[in-house]
């Protein structure tokens, strides 16, 4: 089993920044990729970042440029560093780390962005 926690949401202004950080404890070494996921009022969940245990990422067309994943394998820790943010950003954003034999998800954590 694995447990994902994520924290850092909150209300922010458009233009504003903030970190969001997700830390997953239990049978860690069968993580292989971690990721973040959103899902806005009315819409659909859609891919955020996805980070590899090598460091490879690959972001959403509608963030890139603006969000940055990182992660350190050591503290087990996934961090999205979101910059420039538009109401649009609004979301819960979920973690995600794909393992074996499943699949693992957090419960989420809010971003709001006020115009």
């Amino acid at each position: 089993q694995v447990q994902l926690v994520e924290s850092g949401g909150g209300l922010v202004q458009a233009g504003g920044s903030l970190r969001l950080s997700c830390a997953a404890s239990g049978n860690t070494f069968r993580i292989n990729d971690m990721g973040w996921y959103r899902q806005g009022p009315g819409k659909q969940r859609e891919l955020v970042a996805v980070i590899t245990s090598g460091g490879t990422t690959n972001y959403g067309d509608s963030v890139k440029g603006r969000f940055t994943i990182s992660r350190d394998n050591a503290k087990n820790t996934v961090y999205l560093q979101m910059s420039s943010l538009k109401p649009e950003d609004t979301a819960v954003y979920y973690c995600k780390a794909a393992s074996v034999p499943h699949d693992y998800w957090g419960k989420g954590t809010l971003v709001t962005v006020s115009s």
